[in-house]
């Protein structure tokens, strides 16, 4: 274990100048006094002695460390942008509300746990306490708000069960699909596309016209979606960077972000996997989780320890919500990835020739249900907006020339459908069994959901509530007139899942794991992640040999990349009449396929990957569909590859060859631009090629001391989008893992994680920043558990008594 203790203890080294103290806070809302300790790495241990209590300090601890946070999440929940930012956001605010969840809050609430609702109103009640702490004192808040003169507001139930962030649907997928199918039909847009383990229908109804589909006909859902921007503008003078220098910032942003969406269109997500005791040093069950997500400052996880009566629990979670979403209790360590779930569709509809307030559904006139609204914008006062409704959602768009009408069919807006609440009832889970029925509760996002307790045991359930289809695939937009209905949601207990494989593990990494013979087809995904990550696990959990922990740390951080190990070998067959093109080709030949940061064959084979796959794409993909595409698949690029025929209809072999060699070539022309003629300044890690900088939302818009202040890095990396250790696949490492969790179940007191960049996210926090650099170079800190060493090794400790009114 010394090695993945290191870099933790080098942490902890940071923050050693710093004296450790005690104090006692007085908090109105508590019942019983309550005992805070904070380790070297800024997890807040919470022993309580009352569950309204724990909750209420997760609250309140949590938004102490991430109050801008919190207070950007509830004005994107709540639509009250444009109160602080102005007219550019009322589509955002319109958005918001119009997908806003309407149901009963006890309905709702209990839904996750049976005291749902108090724990939620506990967790609210302790954000609420420190907001009001904070307003009372403005000197004291952060840096944000006195850029943006703005003071956070009071939060709500609604806040916390608000969808805007989760990982929701596919329909703008389903719109450009729909595009594509419309320009150059149904079976050539299948060859586009590495559907499985299925072929969809992909039909487009006659009633929906060609020229509805190219309008922006989901705008509030994209809206309300988007990333906010700040602007120069929305700074106080004395903060704000000039107008050129923003727009520079922005646009490298852009094409940065356009970049990885596009090429990573089929690899982002997250991985996770249970060993068997069978199968690990200790003799008991291992669990290893790294989510990946957009990487962002501050993080989107949160560690936290809850200890109350009937409450011990310690890992991560996003901060706005109570509970912990992956980590271990005193019986079993739970983690997850994304299952591919396709919970939303578009449906269309025709309007009455007479009254654009009727649409046509199972033979009659349905009038849109109605809801006034008003927003309140900078500058404008109160607008007035109104939200429509179909039986099937919200209504995104009109059109009265086409007489026509669309809204979005989403489960997510069912009850139960709140990102990550369900894990309040894993958190107490003490059994499989138990942690299974929990999993049930679990509605959006789908999530391959594993498990490994110390009774030797590990499973694996598959959630998520999918609708079921049955004559259409969902992967196009239908007709709202009511042809094509859901037949009701499967119900998670009939998605897949395992529990004691003969394999001795259960590993996932979004690619699909479904049995071949799985009774539910209809309710299936047709698009998964790439598997070439699931697949490099599942190569090193099958060596028949004995793990330790530490092993499972470096594979989480592993930059083999099988990719290269296909490709690579085609170079053999060609030659270069450039002497040092043809050397860096053979130095391929003895490359072990690591992308390693100091690599200089990383570095050339990186690049030409990305100019392959970009020239193969613009071969295959026709000019008219290209806008709403991207680039292929790279299941589908090496495919091509190893079969030139499926799209050289000419001499295919020799084809191919050539745009292997025009893409190595044009790869090594535009490193020699990137890093300059000296070869010794290749490696792939640099900050002029693949390396963190992990970007505050404000940073764009604040002058240049503030933005390397708000800012994380740059720093080396390693790895891309395909290897274990996903780490995007353009230069600057913007998504991957940003939490890792790592647990052997005989001794809690192994765990190890990371959160980049900190654990807090006020600038002026010795957290705000510590643990980048140990993330950066793939270590990790160690978790205490028990209560004795967390008070041992705290750095801090706090006593919040219930304050007197």
């Amino acid at each position: 274990m010394k090695q993945i203790l290191l870099a933790g203890w080098t942490g902890f080294l940071l923050l050693a100048s710093l004296t450790a103290f005690s104090q006692n806070l007085s908090i109105h809302g508590l019942h019983q006094p309550v005992e805070v300790y904070r380790d070297s790495s800024g997890i807040n241990h919470i022993f309580a002695q009352n569950e309204h209590d724990l909750f209420f300090s997760q609250g309140y601890l949590a938004a102490k460390d991430r109050l801008f946070q919190f207070e950007l999440w509830r004005r994107q929940a709540t639509g009250t942008l444009a109160e602080i930012l102005g007219e550019r956001e009322l589509d955002r605010d319109r958005g918001a509300r119009l997908f806003r969840f309407r149901g009963d809050k006890k309905q709702e609430l209990n839904h996750y746990h049976p005291r749902g609702e108090q724990i939620v109103d506990a967790f609210v009640a302790g954000v609420n306490q420190y907001i009001l702490e904070a307003r009372n004192t403005p000197e004291s808040l952060p840096i944000e708000f006195k850029m943006l003169q703005i003071l956070p507001e009071f939060w709500t139930w609604e806040v916390v069960i608000s969808r805007h962030q989760g990982l929701l649907g596919n329909s703008p997928e389903e719109l450009n699909i729909s595009r594509i199918v419309s320009l150059i039909g149904e079976e050539a847009t299948k060859k586009l596309f590495h559907f499985h383990p299925n072929e969809p229908d992909l039909n487009l109804d006659p009633s929906i016209p060609k020229e509805l589909l190219f309008k922006n006909i989901l705008q509030p859902y994209q809206a309300f979606r988007a990333a906010v921007v700040f602007k120069p503008e929305d700074i106080q003078p004395e903060f704000r960077k000039n107008q050129a220098e923003f727009e520079k910032t922005l646009a490298e942003w852009k094409a940065e972000t356009d970049f990885n969406l596009e090429a990573d269109a089929f690899a982002m997500g997250s991985n996770n996997w249970v060993v068997s005791g069978s199968k690990t040093e200790s003799g008991f069950p291992f669990m290893a989780n790294d989510p990946h997500r957009l990487l962002a400052v501050p993080s989107l996880r949160y560690w936290v320890h809850l200890n109350a009566p009937g409450w011990n629990a310690i890992g991560g979670g996003e901060p706005v919500i109570p509970g912990i979403s992956i980590g271990h209790n005193d019986y079993g360590a739970w983690g997850l990835t994304i299952f591919s779930t396709d919970f939303e569709d578009i449906r269309v509809y025709d309007l009455h020739p007479e009254d654009s307030e009727k649409y046509w559904h199972k033979g009659q006139w349905l009038s849109f249900q109605v809801i006034r609204d008003s927003i309140q914008v900078k500058g404008m006062g109160k607008i007035p907006v109104i939200h429509r409704y179909s039986v099937h959602g919200p209504v995104t768009f009109i059109d009265p020339e086409l007489r026509k009408a669309v809204a979005l069919e989403s489960a997510w807006l069912e009850y139960g459908g709140a990102p990550y609440l369900a894990s309040l009832s894993m958190n107490q889970a003490k059994t499989w069994e138990e942690f299974q029925a929990a999993c049930t509760l679990n509605h959006v996002p789908a999530e391959n959901m594993i498990w490994a307790d110390r009774q030797g045991n590990i499973g694996w359930q598959a959630t998520g509530i999918p609708p079921i289809r049955k004559g259409f695939s969902g992967l196009v937009a239908t007709s709202g007139d009511g042809s094509r209905e859901w037949e009701g949601y499967l119900p998670i207990a009939k998605r897949p899942s395992d529990f004691n494989p003969a394999t001795g593990f259960i590993a996932t990494a979004n690619e699909n794991v479904t049995p071949k013979d799985y009774a539910h087809p209809e309710a299936l995904g047709y698009e998964w992640s790439d598997d070439f990550r699931g697949k490099r696990i599942q190569e090193v959990l099958s060596q028949n040999r004995k793990f330790t922990l530490e092993e499972m740390g470096r594979l989480q951080n592993d930059y083999l990349s099988l990719p290269a190990k296909k490709l690579v070998p085609f170079l053999r067959r060609l030659s270069f009449s450039d002497p040092q093109v043809d050397s860096l080709r053979n130095t391929l030949f003895i490359w072990d396929f690591r992308l390693e940061k100091n690599s200089i064959q990383a570095a050339v084979y990186v690049m030409w990957e990305r100019d392959l796959r970009s020239r193969i794409s613009d071969l295959v993909v026709p000019k008219e569909v290209a806008p709403y595409f991207g680039n292929a698949s790279l299941t589908l690029i090496l495919d091509w590859m190893e079969n030139p025929g499926k799209i050289f209809a000419s001499h295919p072999e020799k084809a191919r060859n050539e745009a292997l060699q025009k893409s190595f070539e044009n790869a090594i022309t535009t490193l020699r631009v990137k890093l300059g003629s000296d070869l010794k300044n290749w490696q792939y890690g640099q900050a002029a090629y693949k390396h963190a900088l992990i970007r505050h939302p404000l940073s764009a818009a604040v002058n240049a001391d503030w933005e390397k202040k708000l800012n994380h890095g740059p720093l080396p990396r390693g790895g891309y989008s395909f290897t274990p250790a996903a780490n995007a696949y353009g230069d600057n490492n913007s998504s991957g893992a940003s939490f890792r969790i790592l647990v052997d179940t005989q001794d809690w007191e192994k765990t190890q994680g990371i959160n980049t960049p900190g654990q807090s996210g006020n600038p002026d926090s010795p957290f705000y920043g510590n643990l980048f650099p140990i993330w950066a170079t793939d270590g990790f800190f160690p978790v205490y558990f028990d209560k004795a060493k967390i008070q041992k090794s705290a750095f801090e400790k706090a006593i919040l008594q219930p304050g007197k009114r």
